[in-house]
Protein backbone atom coordinates (compact mmCIF):
# COMPACT_ATOMS: atom_id res chain seq x y z
CA UNK A 1 0.00 0.00 0.00
CA UNK A 2 3.01 2.28 0.42
CA UNK A 3 3.66 1.67 -3.28
CA UNK A 4 0.02 2.00 -4.32
CA UNK A 5 -1.05 5.14 -2.45
CA UNK A 6 0.13 8.69 -3.11
CA UNK A 7 3.17 9.00 -0.85
CA UNK A 8 3.39 12.15 1.30
CA UNK A 9 6.60 14.12 1.51
CA UNK A 10 8.43 14.10 4.89
CA UNK A 11 7.04 17.57 5.60
CA UNK A 12 3.49 16.49 4.69
CA UNK A 13 3.90 13.44 6.92
CA UNK A 14 4.93 15.58 9.88
CA UNK A 15 1.79 17.68 9.52
CA UNK A 16 -0.50 14.80 8.55
CA UNK A 17 -2.50 14.75 11.77
CA UNK A 18 -5.26 12.19 12.29
CA UNK A 19 -5.90 9.85 9.34
CA UNK A 20 -9.22 10.31 7.54
CA UNK A 21 -9.65 6.57 7.03
CA UNK A 22 -8.18 3.41 8.59
CA UNK A 23 -7.76 -0.11 7.17
CA UNK A 24 -7.63 -3.11 9.51
CA UNK A 25 -6.24 -6.06 7.54
CA UNK A 26 -6.21 -9.37 9.44
CA UNK A 27 -4.81 -11.43 6.56
CA UNK A 28 -5.89 -15.07 6.73
CA UNK A 29 -7.74 -14.67 10.04
CA UNK A 30 -11.25 -15.70 8.93
CA UNK A 31 -14.60 -14.09 9.51
CA UNK A 32 -17.42 -16.12 11.01
CA UNK A 33 -19.06 -17.60 7.93
CA UNK A 34 -22.20 -18.34 9.93
CA UNK A 35 -22.81 -14.66 10.60
CA UNK A 36 -25.82 -13.19 8.79
CA UNK A 37 -25.03 -12.33 5.12
CA UNK A 38 -21.66 -14.14 5.17
CA UNK A 39 -21.18 -16.67 2.37
CA UNK A 40 -17.54 -17.62 3.01
CA UNK A 41 -14.71 -17.13 5.49
CA UNK A 42 -13.61 -13.99 3.62
CA UNK A 43 -15.17 -10.56 4.10
CA UNK A 44 -14.28 -6.99 3.20
CA UNK A 45 -16.43 -4.50 5.11
CA UNK A 46 -16.49 -0.71 4.86
CA UNK A 47 -18.12 1.46 7.49
CA UNK A 48 -18.42 4.93 5.99
CA UNK A 49 -19.71 6.48 9.23
CA UNK A 50 -16.74 5.17 11.24
CA UNK A 51 -14.33 5.66 8.32
CA UNK A 52 -12.97 2.15 8.69
CA UNK A 53 -12.42 -0.91 6.54
CA UNK A 54 -11.94 -4.44 7.95
CA UNK A 55 -10.47 -7.24 5.82
CA UNK A 56 -10.74 -10.85 7.01
CA UNK A 57 -9.78 -14.17 5.47
CA UNK A 58 -7.66 -13.11 2.48
CA UNK A 59 -4.07 -12.18 1.72
CA UNK A 60 -4.91 -10.67 -1.66
CA UNK A 61 -3.42 -7.16 -1.45
CA UNK A 62 -5.80 -5.87 -4.10
CA UNK A 63 -8.63 -5.82 -1.54
CA UNK A 64 -7.04 -2.83 0.19
CA UNK A 65 -6.64 -0.70 -2.89
CA UNK A 66 -10.03 -1.71 -4.29
CA UNK A 67 -11.67 -1.05 -0.92
CA UNK A 68 -10.40 2.52 -1.01
CA UNK A 69 -11.52 2.74 -4.63
CA UNK A 70 -15.04 1.80 -3.55
CA UNK A 71 -14.88 4.57 -0.96
CA UNK A 72 -13.91 7.06 -3.68
CA UNK A 73 -16.87 5.89 -5.77
CA UNK A 74 -19.05 7.07 -2.88
CA UNK A 75 -17.28 10.31 -1.95
CA UNK A 76 -16.35 11.72 -5.35
CA UNK A 77 -19.81 11.86 -7.02
CA UNK A 78 -21.05 13.73 -3.96
CA UNK A 79 -18.50 16.42 -4.89
CA UNK A 80 -19.64 16.31 -8.55
CA UNK A 81 -16.41 14.50 -9.48
CA UNK A 82 -16.62 11.35 -11.62
CA UNK A 83 -14.70 8.33 -10.30
CA UNK A 84 -13.60 5.87 -12.99
CA UNK A 85 -12.20 2.33 -13.13
CA UNK A 86 -9.85 3.17 -15.97
CA UNK A 87 -6.28 3.65 -17.07
CA UNK A 88 -5.18 6.95 -18.58
CA UNK A 89 -2.35 8.37 -20.63
CA UNK A 90 -1.54 11.61 -22.45
CA UNK A 91 0.15 12.44 -25.74
CA UNK A 92 2.83 15.07 -26.21
CA UNK A 93 0.17 17.53 -27.40
CA UNK A 94 -1.88 17.11 -24.23
CA UNK A 95 -4.51 14.76 -25.70
CA UNK A 96 -5.78 12.46 -22.94
CA UNK A 97 -7.24 8.97 -23.33
CA UNK A 98 -9.18 6.88 -20.81
CA UNK A 99 -9.02 3.06 -20.96
CA UNK A 100 -11.91 1.13 -19.40
CA UNK A 101 -11.81 -2.63 -19.06
CA UNK A 102 -12.24 -5.57 -16.72
CA UNK A 103 -9.35 -7.67 -15.47
CA UNK A 104 -7.38 -9.23 -18.31
CA UNK A 105 -8.56 -6.89 -21.08
CA UNK A 106 -5.30 -4.91 -21.31
CA UNK A 107 -6.11 -1.74 -19.35
CA UNK A 108 -2.71 -1.53 -17.61
CA UNK A 109 -0.73 -2.76 -20.63
CA UNK A 110 -2.29 -0.34 -23.13
CA UNK A 111 -2.22 2.71 -20.87
CA UNK A 112 1.48 2.08 -20.14
CA UNK A 113 3.13 2.97 -23.44
CA UNK A 114 6.54 4.43 -24.23
CA UNK A 115 5.17 6.96 -26.73
CA UNK A 116 2.75 8.57 -24.23
CA UNK A 117 2.85 9.92 -20.70
CA UNK A 118 1.28 7.61 -18.11
CA UNK A 119 -1.30 9.25 -15.84
CA UNK A 120 -2.29 5.98 -14.16
CA UNK A 121 -3.25 2.38 -14.87
CA UNK A 122 -6.44 1.72 -12.89
CA UNK A 123 -8.24 4.41 -10.83
CA UNK A 124 -9.01 7.98 -11.87
CA UNK A 125 -11.22 10.98 -11.24
CA UNK A 126 -12.56 13.39 -13.87
CA UNK A 127 -13.34 16.80 -12.41
CA UNK A 128 -13.87 20.31 -13.74
CA UNK A 129 -10.08 20.64 -13.85
CA UNK A 130 -9.37 17.48 -15.86
CA UNK A 131 -8.30 13.90 -15.18
CA UNK A 132 -6.26 12.87 -12.13
CA UNK A 133 -4.96 9.59 -10.70
CA UNK A 134 -6.35 8.43 -7.36
CA UNK A 135 -3.25 6.31 -6.73
CA UNK A 136 0.50 6.74 -6.60
CA UNK A 137 1.41 3.35 -8.00
CA UNK A 138 0.54 0.57 -10.45
CA UNK A 139 -0.74 -2.97 -9.79
CA UNK A 140 0.19 -4.73 -13.01
CA UNK A 141 -0.66 -8.30 -13.93
CA UNK A 142 2.60 -10.02 -14.79
CA UNK A 143 1.58 -13.46 -16.04
CA UNK A 144 3.81 -14.32 -19.05
CA UNK A 145 5.44 -10.90 -18.75
CA UNK A 146 8.28 -10.31 -21.21
CA UNK A 147 10.64 -7.45 -21.88
CA UNK A 148 9.79 -7.46 -25.59
CA UNK A 149 6.01 -7.14 -25.18
CA UNK A 150 5.84 -4.84 -22.15
CA UNK A 151 9.25 -3.18 -21.62
CA UNK A 152 8.06 -0.44 -19.27
CA UNK A 153 6.39 -2.85 -16.85
CA UNK A 154 9.33 -5.26 -17.10
CA UNK A 155 11.81 -2.50 -16.22
CA UNK A 156 9.62 -1.28 -13.34
CA UNK A 157 10.16 -4.59 -11.53
CA UNK A 158 13.23 -3.71 -9.47
CA UNK A 159 14.17 -3.03 -5.85
CA UNK A 160 11.12 -1.62 -4.08
CA UNK A 161 8.57 -3.42 -6.26
CA UNK A 162 6.36 -5.96 -4.49
CA UNK A 163 5.61 -9.17 -6.41
CA UNK A 164 2.50 -11.14 -5.46
CA UNK A 165 1.70 -14.79 -6.24
CA UNK A 166 4.80 -15.25 -8.40
CA UNK A 167 7.21 -18.20 -8.36
CA UNK A 168 10.95 -17.66 -8.23
CA UNK A 169 14.15 -19.71 -7.98
CA UNK A 170 15.22 -19.66 -4.33
CA UNK A 171 18.90 -19.82 -5.28
CA UNK A 172 19.16 -17.37 -8.18
CA UNK A 173 16.11 -15.24 -7.12
CA UNK A 174 15.05 -15.23 -10.77
CA UNK A 175 11.29 -14.93 -11.29
CA UNK A 176 9.46 -17.31 -13.62
CA UNK A 177 6.61 -15.16 -14.93
CA UNK A 178 5.15 -18.08 -16.88
CA UNK A 179 4.52 -20.09 -13.69
CA UNK A 180 0.86 -19.65 -12.66
CA UNK A 181 0.78 -22.40 -10.04
CA UNK A 182 0.16 -20.18 -6.99
CA UNK A 183 -3.23 -19.00 -8.24
CA UNK A 184 -3.73 -21.68 -10.89
CA UNK A 185 -5.58 -23.86 -8.39
CA UNK A 186 -8.47 -21.38 -8.65
CA UNK A 187 -8.86 -21.96 -12.39
CA UNK A 188 -11.82 -24.31 -11.88
CA UNK A 189 -13.78 -21.72 -9.89
CA UNK A 190 -15.58 -18.80 -11.47
CA UNK A 191 -15.03 -15.64 -9.44
CA UNK A 192 -16.76 -13.43 -12.01
CA UNK A 193 -15.09 -10.38 -13.58
CA UNK A 194 -12.30 -10.30 -11.01
CA UNK A 195 -11.24 -13.93 -11.34
CA UNK A 196 -8.10 -14.72 -9.34
CA UNK A 197 -6.91 -17.30 -11.87
CA UNK A 198 -3.47 -16.36 -13.24
CA UNK A 199 -3.47 -13.43 -10.82
CA UNK A 200 0.24 -12.74 -10.49
CA UNK A 201 0.91 -9.08 -9.74
CA UNK A 202 3.60 -6.43 -9.47
CA UNK A 203 2.99 -3.36 -7.29
CA UNK A 204 5.40 -0.50 -7.95
CA UNK A 205 5.46 3.29 -7.47
CA UNK A 206 4.27 5.06 -10.60
CA UNK A 207 7.56 6.94 -10.92
CA UNK A 208 9.18 3.59 -11.77
CA UNK A 209 7.63 4.13 -15.22
CA UNK A 210 10.08 6.52 -16.97
CA UNK A 211 7.40 8.48 -18.88
CA UNK A 212 4.93 8.79 -16.00
CA UNK A 213 3.57 12.31 -15.61
CA UNK A 214 4.29 13.52 -12.07
CA UNK A 215 2.08 14.76 -10.50
CA UNK A 216 -0.45 12.45 -12.16
CA UNK A 217 -2.87 15.09 -13.42
CA UNK A 218 -3.88 15.90 -16.99
CA UNK A 219 -6.38 17.90 -19.10
CA UNK A 220 -9.84 16.65 -20.03
CA UNK A 221 -10.11 13.38 -21.96
CA UNK A 222 -10.48 13.39 -25.75
CA UNK A 223 -10.84 9.63 -26.27
CA UNK A 224 -12.80 7.16 -24.13
CA UNK A 225 -11.69 3.63 -25.06
CA UNK A 226 -13.74 0.67 -23.83
CA UNK A 227 -11.76 -2.59 -23.88
CA UNK A 228 -13.38 -6.02 -24.21
CA UNK A 229 -11.56 -9.34 -24.43
CA UNK A 230 -14.16 -11.06 -26.60
CA UNK A 231 -13.44 -14.80 -26.56
CA UNK A 232 -16.51 -15.37 -28.78
CA UNK A 233 -14.64 -13.68 -31.64
CA UNK A 234 -17.69 -11.63 -32.65
CA UNK A 235 -16.72 -8.04 -31.87
CA UNK A 236 -14.65 -6.27 -34.55
CA UNK A 237 -11.14 -5.19 -33.53
CA UNK A 238 -12.30 -1.56 -33.24
CA UNK A 239 -15.62 0.32 -33.43
CA UNK A 240 -16.20 4.06 -33.26
CA UNK A 241 -19.19 4.78 -31.01
CA UNK A 242 -21.64 7.65 -30.76
CA UNK A 243 -22.49 8.94 -27.29
CA UNK A 244 -25.50 6.65 -26.76
CA UNK A 245 -23.52 3.59 -27.85
CA UNK A 246 -20.66 4.58 -25.54
CA UNK A 247 -23.06 4.79 -22.59
CA UNK A 248 -24.65 1.44 -23.52
CA UNK A 249 -21.30 -0.35 -23.51
CA UNK A 250 -20.08 1.57 -20.44
CA UNK A 251 -23.12 0.49 -18.42
CA UNK A 252 -22.87 -3.08 -19.79
CA UNK A 253 -19.17 -3.49 -18.96
CA UNK A 254 -18.75 -6.56 -21.18
CA UNK A 255 -15.95 -9.04 -21.58
CA UNK A 256 -15.88 -12.77 -22.40
CA UNK A 257 -13.05 -14.91 -21.18
CA UNK A 258 -12.30 -18.61 -21.52
CA UNK A 259 -13.67 -20.76 -18.71
CA UNK A 260 -11.64 -23.27 -16.75
CA UNK A 261 -10.58 -26.35 -18.72
CA UNK A 262 -12.04 -28.96 -16.38
CA UNK A 263 -13.45 -31.92 -18.35
CA UNK A 264 -12.28 -30.28 -21.57
CA UNK A 265 -14.76 -27.39 -21.35
CA UNK A 266 -13.39 -24.45 -23.32
CA UNK A 267 -16.52 -22.47 -24.09
CA UNK A 268 -16.22 -18.70 -23.56
CA UNK A 269 -18.15 -17.17 -20.68
CA UNK A 270 -19.70 -13.73 -21.02
CA UNK A 271 -19.26 -11.39 -18.07
CA UNK A 272 -21.01 -8.07 -17.51
CA UNK A 273 -19.85 -5.69 -14.82
CA UNK A 274 -21.62 -2.31 -14.77
CA UNK A 275 -19.33 0.66 -15.45
CA UNK A 276 -16.48 -1.87 -15.76
CA UNK A 277 -16.43 -2.04 -11.96
CA UNK A 278 -19.68 -3.30 -10.43
CA UNK A 279 -17.81 -4.52 -7.33
CA UNK A 280 -16.73 -0.95 -6.50
CA UNK A 281 -19.55 1.40 -7.44
CA UNK A 282 -21.68 2.66 -4.55
CA UNK A 283 -24.48 4.31 -6.56
CA UNK A 284 -26.69 3.17 -9.47
CA UNK A 285 -24.63 2.65 -12.67
CA UNK A 286 -26.76 5.25 -14.48
CA UNK A 287 -25.44 7.92 -12.08
CA UNK A 288 -21.85 7.40 -13.26
CA UNK A 289 -22.99 7.02 -16.89
CA UNK A 290 -24.85 10.34 -16.80
CA UNK A 291 -21.78 12.10 -15.39
CA UNK A 292 -19.54 10.51 -18.04
CA UNK A 293 -21.93 11.47 -20.86
CA UNK A 294 -22.06 15.06 -19.61
CA UNK A 295 -18.27 15.34 -19.52
CA UNK A 296 -17.83 13.71 -22.94
CA UNK A 297 -20.33 16.12 -24.48
CA UNK A 298 -18.84 19.16 -22.78
CA UNK A 299 -15.25 18.38 -23.77
CA UNK A 300 -15.84 16.74 -27.17
CA UNK A 301 -14.58 13.27 -26.28
CA UNK A 302 -15.03 10.36 -28.70
CA UNK A 303 -16.01 6.83 -27.65
CA UNK A 304 -14.40 3.63 -28.98
CA UNK A 305 -14.92 -0.09 -28.43
CA UNK A 306 -11.70 -2.10 -28.86
CA UNK A 307 -11.64 -5.90 -28.86
CA UNK A 308 -8.45 -7.27 -27.30
CA UNK A 309 -9.74 -10.86 -27.53
CA UNK A 310 -10.30 -13.17 -30.48
CA UNK A 311 -10.82 -12.51 -34.17
CA UNK A 312 -11.74 -14.84 -37.02
CA UNK A 313 -13.70 -17.13 -34.74
CA UNK A 314 -14.11 -17.93 -31.06
CA UNK A 315 -11.46 -19.37 -28.77
CA UNK A 316 -10.19 -22.60 -30.30
CA UNK A 317 -11.12 -21.53 -33.84
CA UNK A 318 -9.90 -17.97 -34.31
CA UNK A 319 -6.80 -16.30 -32.98
CA UNK A 320 -6.14 -13.90 -30.09
CA UNK A 321 -5.52 -10.43 -31.50
CA UNK A 322 -1.82 -9.70 -31.06
CA UNK A 323 -0.84 -6.95 -28.65
CA UNK A 324 1.18 -5.26 -31.40
CA UNK A 325 -1.97 -5.01 -33.57
CA UNK A 326 -4.04 -3.57 -30.72
CA UNK A 327 -1.32 -1.00 -30.03
CA UNK A 328 -1.46 0.04 -33.70
CA UNK A 329 -5.25 0.45 -33.41
CA UNK A 330 -4.84 2.58 -30.28
CA UNK A 331 -2.14 4.61 -32.06
CA UNK A 332 -4.54 5.26 -34.93
CA UNK A 333 -7.27 6.40 -32.52
CA UNK A 334 -4.85 8.79 -30.83
CA UNK A 335 -3.01 9.94 -33.97
CA UNK A 336 -3.16 13.35 -35.57
CA UNK A 337 -6.59 13.52 -37.16
CA UNK A 338 -5.64 16.55 -39.28
CA UNK A 339 -2.95 14.55 -41.08
CA UNK A 340 -5.50 11.82 -41.75
CA UNK A 341 -8.08 14.30 -43.05
CA UNK A 342 -5.51 15.93 -45.38
CA UNK A 343 -4.52 12.53 -46.77
CA UNK A 344 -8.18 11.54 -47.11
CA UNK A 345 -8.99 14.64 -49.16
CA UNK A 346 -5.90 14.16 -51.30
CA UNK A 347 -6.82 10.57 -52.20
CA UNK A 348 -10.48 11.49 -52.76
CA UNK A 349 -9.38 14.22 -55.16
CA UNK A 350 -7.32 11.71 -57.13
CA UNK A 351 -10.34 9.40 -57.42
CA UNK A 352 -12.51 12.29 -58.62
CA UNK A 353 -9.94 13.51 -61.12
CA UNK A 354 -9.53 10.01 -62.53
CA UNK A 355 -13.29 9.45 -62.85
CA UNK A 356 -14.04 12.84 -64.43
CA UNK A 357 -12.90 11.41 -67.75
CA UNK A 358 -15.77 8.94 -67.76
CA UNK A 359 -18.63 11.23 -66.76
CA UNK A 360 -19.20 12.45 -70.34
CA UNK A 361 -20.13 8.92 -71.45
CA UNK A 362 -23.68 7.66 -71.17
CA UNK A 363 -23.94 4.41 -69.20
CA UNK A 364 -27.08 2.34 -69.82
CA UNK A 365 -30.36 3.41 -71.40
CA UNK A 366 -30.68 6.76 -69.65
CA UNK A 367 -28.63 9.26 -67.66
CA UNK A 368 -29.97 8.00 -64.31
CA UNK A 369 -27.54 5.09 -64.03
CA UNK A 370 -24.63 7.40 -64.90
CA UNK A 371 -25.64 9.79 -62.12
CA UNK A 372 -25.95 6.93 -59.62
CA UNK A 373 -22.46 5.66 -60.45
CA UNK A 374 -20.92 9.13 -60.19
CA UNK A 375 -22.65 9.72 -56.85
CA UNK A 376 -21.08 6.49 -55.51
CA UNK A 377 -17.69 8.20 -55.53
CA UNK A 378 -16.09 10.29 -52.74
CA UNK A 379 -18.38 12.98 -51.31
CA UNK A 380 -16.67 16.26 -50.36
Amino acid sequence: MHNMCIRPTPKELEEFGTPDFTIYNAGLFPCNRYTHYMTSSTSIDINIARKEMVILGTQYAGEMKKGLFGLMHYLMPKRYILSLHSGSNMGKDGDVALFFGLSGTGKTTLSTYQNRYLIGDDEHCWSENGVSNIEGGCYAKCVDLSKDKEPDIWNAIKFGTVLENVVFDEHTREVDFSDKSVTGKYNKINFGPFDFAENTRAAYPIEYIPNAKIPCVAPHAKNVILLACDAFGVLPPVSKLNLAQTMYHFISGYTALVAGTEDGIKEPQATFSACFGAAFIMMPPTKYAAMLAEKMQKHGATGWLVNTGWSGGSHGLGNRIKLAYTRKIIDAIQSDKKTYQDTLLKLASLFKKNFDGFTTYKIGGDQKLTEEIVSAGPIF
